[in-house]
């Protein structure tokens, strides 16, 4: 999941720096006022968050099933302790 969320922020950055050196040499509009950086930021999670679906869907799917492997394992650990008799 690490690698997973490591990776999205790399393509949010890289979004990031690209917008901001288009926006530098004026081929996307500067934000109103001082709302430039909002904008590009804004911008560049919008422009991420498809690219970062299609990008890193193996990677996606990997740490999906690291999740559900762990949560059987902690479902097999639990039907265990519920199923020992309790000894006191």
């Amino acid at each position: 999941m690490l690698r997973y969320t490591l990776m999205r922020l790399g393509v949010f950055a890289g979004c990031f720096l690209a917008l901001w050196g288009l926006v530098y040499v004026g081929v996307l509009p500067r934000g109103l006022g001082d709302s430039n950086l909002l904008w590009v930021l804004m911008l560049s999670l919008v422009i991420s968050a498809p690219l970062s679906f299609v990008l890193l869907r193996k990677v996606r799917d990997d740490a999906s099933a690291a999740v559900v492997a762990k949560v059987d394992r902690a479902k097999g650990r639990l039907a265990a302790n519920r199923s020992q008799e309790d000894t006191l």
